[in-house]
This record gives structure tokens, C-alpha cells and sequence, in this order.
């Protein structure tokens, strides 16, 4: 890959209820600790000239202006659930801000087709198309995308599929760091992609409940990073039950709580 330098900032790191929750529930967290406020989980990947954001939540609109990112080049969907897309339709004020450009969006196919029935107007166009026109563009990752190298813009990276129970969700490595949200299981190739990442942000979100169907658990991580071998491991998608304090004292050596607005710079 590409020597390209990148800073990555976690834009969210919370689970689908963000924290506090809707009805101000902190759970186990500490209100008095910021970095346990947590919007829904979304990633910056920025070189010099072009901008990737990886899901569009509910919170999108607020971590893009918290961040001062003023525009994007492309957008990478891990999956179609809720948490991870339905900040959507604020690319909107982009689009028309950039010339009137369609956005290039990347998923699986599975999630393509689900953002392209949810989100129909986004992709053909409203009633009155001088208001309304289409604004994005959708591509799948076809087979021979995924476990290899691809290039948008100035920034490569590699797209792998991760088994998130209900659906399969699709992981990025970007050279040295790799980003694994959402996902209960790995397979021997995801792990392959992903083996010797410096830096892995990765779904903890099952915490201490191993039959969590559709979430990691620490103890799955700490097995699977017996593969990978990353030097710093941070735990991200963390629920109201998982506080930050308490799991820095948790946490093995090389493990981290993630917290909004953590960067990176590769």
C-alpha cells in the first residue's frame, strides 16, 4: 500500500443507543467523565486532498461540524443498520455545496440494495428534481475487492467482510490501522487482511457476554489479537454498561477504550 499520510480520527465510538442514551441513561458511566459521551460509531480517513467517512449515523451531521470537516470525497458504509446510516440524508447540504457533484458511496451489496430501497430519493431523485435531484451514486464491492488493494482518491485501502450475525458487515484496513465495526466473528481471511495492523479500532461492544449475537466480546478480541498482533488495540461501539475509567483499568496491556475525537496519524 501507499505511503500516503492519513490522519484517522474516530468521529463516534458509541453502540446503536450512543451515550448518555435517549432519556439522558448513562448506565454504568460516569457523566462526569467525558470521554463517556459517545455519539454512534463513525471514521475520518483524511490525506491531503481527499476525505472518506465511514457511516453516516444519526450523529453525523454534529461530528462532521464538531471536527470542522467541510466536505467529503467518498463515503464507505460498514453495514445498513440504523446506527450506522441514518445520517443519510445531511449529504445533502454537501452535494450542493460541491458543484452539484453525485457522492460516491462504497458498500456490500446487501447493504447497497437496503440503503438504495430506505433512502430511494437520495439515489433517483424527489417529485420536483430542481429541489430534489439525486445525490449519491452507489457501488458494491464486488469479490475481487474484498482482501485486496483498492484506491479512492489518493487513499488505498482494503475492504474485508465480517460476520455481524444478522447481516455481514465490511471492515477497512487503511496501512497500518484497520477498523473492525460491527461484527460478532472473524474468519481466517478477514484476519489474514487485518494481520499486522499497528492499530485496531475494534467492536467490543458484547463486553463480558459472550453470547451477544451480533457483538465481540473482550475475550474474543484478546484471542483474535493473538492472530493480528496489533500494538494498540482500541475497543470501540461501547454501550452505557461500559465505562471508560473502569475498562482502562480492565484492559490488558495494549488495550484501549475508544473515546470521540481520538486521532491517528499514518
Amino acid at each position: 500500500m501507499s505511503n500516503t499520510p492519513l490522519k484517522i480520527t474516530i468521529l463516534g465510538c458509541g453502540n446503536s443507543s450512543g451515550v448518555p442514551s435517549v432519556g439522558n441513561y448513562w448506565g454504568n458511566c460516569d457523566p462526569n467523565e467525558p470521554k463517556n459521551r459517545r455519539t454512534r460509531c463513525s471514521l475520518a480517513v483524511q490525506s491531503k486532498s481527499t476525505t472518506i467517512i465511514i457511516d453516516t449515523g444519526p450523529n453525523f451531521q454534529d461530528q462532521m461540524n464538531a471536527h470542522n470537516i467541510t466536505g467529503l470525497d467518498y463515503v464507505l458504509y460498514t453495514h445498513h443498520h440504523s446506527d450506522h446510516i441514518n445520517g443519510i440524508d445531511d449529504l445533502r447540504p454537501l452535494y450542493f455545496r460541491g458543484g452539484r457533484e453525485e457522492i460516491n458511496i462504497l458498500t456490500s451489496r446487501e447493504s447497497l440494495s437496503e440503503l438504495e430501497k430506505r433512502f430511494h430519493y437520495l439515489f433517483t431523485g424527489g417529485n420536483n428534481a430542481e429541489f430534489y435531484p439525486p445525490i449519491l451514486k452507489g457501488h458494491a464491492f464486488q469479490p475481487q475487492n474484498y482482501h485486496h488493494v483498492n484506491r479512492l482518491g489518493d487513499i488505498e485501502f482494503i475492504p474485508y467482510e465480517m460476520d455481524h450475525g444478522t447481516c455481514m458487515a465490511v471492515g477497512y484496513r487503511f496501512g497500518d490501522i484497520s477498523y473492525s465495526l460491527d461484527m460478532k466473528e472473524l474468519s481466517d481471511e478477514a484476519l489474514e487482511t487485518i494481520k499486522g495492523s499497528k492499530i485496531w479500532i475494534v467492536d467490543g461492544a458484547a463486553y463480558k457476554n459472550p453470547n451477544n449475537a451480533v457483538h465481540a466480546d473482550l475475550e474474543s478480541l484478546y484471542r483474535y489479537n493473538e492472530i493480528v498482533q496489533a500494538e494498540q488495540v482500541y475497543v470501540s461501539c461501547l454501550s452505557p454498561q461500559m465505562d471508560y475509567r473502569t475498562l482502562q483499568e480492565e484492559l490488558p496491556q495494549g488495550f484501549y477504550p475508544a473515546y470521540d475525537g481520538l486521532s491517528f496519524v499514518v
